[in-house]
């Protein structure tokens, strides 16, 4: 099992610790023939400012320029209400190879959200059905709404979903449930639920250090714990994922 491409990665224009060029140097070291650059956008913490995607996609397109590894021009969108609102525009996102969406513990949200989304997710260990399932409508809608290729790291900052319910829809939109280089929030039900469904699955580094691009131990390991078929997984041994553009 040898990993094609890493298509959730950070540089130092949001909280990573390298530039573009060192994610796609190393990137292409590992034999990647894929990499996507996809910063924190507007109101999370730690992330892009206005004028700096017009900056990343000049550093993407001279590191195109340097490299044989395909680099894509990306976003990591932050979920910032029950409503599925994210804080990037739709126009924005059209020029984009890629979207991926978060939900985030320091997203800069709306006072109403951060009471009524944010902080019970925080605060209350074991979630009600009706949190859950306003959680997994959060993200229904914003799916709905706008143009998203992967789901990162579900469950992450205690925004528990129904994962069987978002991976049927997933599955029909064309859209990518992730295992994390960081953090990975299934239990062996969501798993066995999810491989229920035709949901296909993408294995990112969530790398904020150019040495962890293309490494996901985690990932692997939940693989071969749960038997995850290898067909399930798009971007390993020579499989390219497709994302569709929202057109």
């Amino acid at each position: 099992m040898k990993l094609t491409g890493d298509y959730h990665t950070h540089t130092n224009y949001t909280h990573g610790t390298g530039s573009v060029e060192d994610s796609v140097r190393q990137a292409e070291k590992i034999g990647l023939r894929q990499v996507a650059i996809t910063e924190h956008s507007y109101k999370g913490w730690n992330h892009i400012k206005p004028g700096d995607l017009p900056k990343i996609k000049h550093d993407i397109e001279e590191a195109r320029s340097k490299y044989s590894v395909d680099v894509l021009y990306g976003i990591e969108a932050n979920l910032m209400s029950r409503n599925g609102d994210i804080d990037i525009s739709d126009e924005e996102l059209k020029d984009m190879d890629i979207v991926v969406l978060g939900c985030h513990k320091h997203s800069h949200a709306k006072l109403i959200e951060k009471i009524k989304f944010f902080l019970p997710n925080l605060l209350i260990k074991n979630p009600s059905k009706k949190q859950i399932e306003r959680n997994t409508m959060a993200y229904l809608k914003a799916m709905d709404k706008h143009r998203i290729n992967v789901l990162a790291h579900l469950g992450y900052a205690g925004c528990r979903v129904d994962c069987e319910r978002l991976a049927i829809e997933c599955a029909k939109r064309n859209i990518y449930i992730e295992f994390n280089g960081k953090r990975i929030n299934f239990t062996k039900s969501d798993i066995e639920k999810m491989l229920k469904t035709d949901v296909k699955f993408i294995i990112n580094s969530d790398a904020h250090n150019p040495l962890n691009v293309g490494r996901n131990h985690r990932a692997f390991n939940l693989i071969e714990k749960y038997k995850i078929p290898l067909d399930r997984i798009v971007n390993i041994d020579g499989r390219i994922p497709e994302f569709h553009r929202g057109e």
